[in-house]
């Protein structure tokens, strides 16, 4: 599929996967699509960053590579490996055969036949579709090596191996980089992106992205629900909700056939929307009552 010609088709495109986007990512999704530039996205974990890389993909029609950066990671594991295992056994064969031919066993060892490609070597190869989704997320889990490394990478698209050279990409990869702001990433990476903070939606938002993410739950379900974590995030927790939260609790809610919030399926469920147990703890009780009081007050017709 070619590549939208508007923010309007963008936002179609997304829409499409049942991805809701306002025109403000909309835009700058559209001008790293048009001017080929890496899109970068920093926010909250579970506000949809990694999701958009998705959705671009199936939209697309284009195969998504995804690098899971942790701390730790080098270009090795990024790029490429040799496959060691192989290689013995090449050379152990060669040396049962007699094959003293060492110069030309070392270009075979080192050779495509042996060579096992990580993500982004991966994403400098030609596929039938068009480039790539190149998903670098939670670029801020890995360090600041790693970082210089790609920016290599990231301005020429292209990457080095010293055995057998500078493969460079035929046509630059769609790449998304996101970061959950655990650290800051560096100058010099951000000015080679495109960039775009991802926010909590408001509450008519978030009501369309569960409706788009969970159709079979009722408007008056979804108006509690979305209204309650909108509250919770107001809340002094160690770990606010995300809108992935918000989808998980409310399939969680029609798995369990509830057509109403209370107290006591709140005090049930609340694992799918808070993962620390001092956050639970501290909504365990009257403070989820109060909470909900709070949202229906909200919530009533004037």
């Amino acid at each position: 599929m070619q590549i939208p010609q508007s923010i309007d088709e963008v936002q179609a495109l997304l829409a499409a996967q049942d991805y809701v986007c306002d025109r403000a990512l909309g835009t700058v999704a559209f001008l790293a699509l048009k001017l080929g530039r890496p899109l970068f996205l920093e926010g909250e974990a579970g506000t949809g960053k990694t999701e958009i890389a998705k959705a671009l993909a199936a939209g697309l029609n284009r195969r998504l590579i995804r690098l899971q950066c942790y701390e730790g990671l080098d270009a090795a594991s990024a790029v490429y490996e040799w496959n060691f295992p192989a290689q013995m056994i090449a050379i152990r064969t060669a040396e049962a055969e007699g094959n003293a031919d060492r110069d030309l066993l070392q270009r075979e060892l080192f050779s495509a036949d042996y060579l096992i490609e990580r993500p982004l070597l991966q994403a400098m190869r030609p596929d039938e579709h068009g480039a790539p989704v190149l998903l670098i997320d939670e670029l801020d889990r890995t360090d600041e090596p790693f970082e210089a490394f790609l920016l290599e990478a990231l301005s020429d698209f292209q990457v080095t191996i010293p055995e057998l050279g500078t493969i460079a990409a035929p046509e630059p990869p769609i790449v998304i980089v996101t970061s959950n702001r655990t650290r800051e990433v560096h100058d010099a990476l951000k000015r080679r992106c495109l960039y775009h903070w991802v926010d909590y939606p408001d509450f008519d938002r978030e009501i369309e992205i569960l409706h788009a993410r969970a159709p079979e739950a009722t408007q008056a379900l979804s108006r509690e629900v979305v209204a309650f974590v909108q509250k919770l995030r107001t809340e002094d927790l160690f770990k606010k909700p995300g809108v992935a939260e918000t989808i998980d609790w409310a399939k969680c809610l029609l798995a369990l056939d509830v057509i109403s919030l209370s107290p006591q399926v709140i005090a049930d469920t609340l694992g799918a929307i808070l993962k620390y147990q001092d956050d639970i703890q501290r909504l365990q009780g009257s403070e989820a009552k109060r909470i909900l009081d709070e949202v229906r007050a909200e919530l009533a017709p004037a």
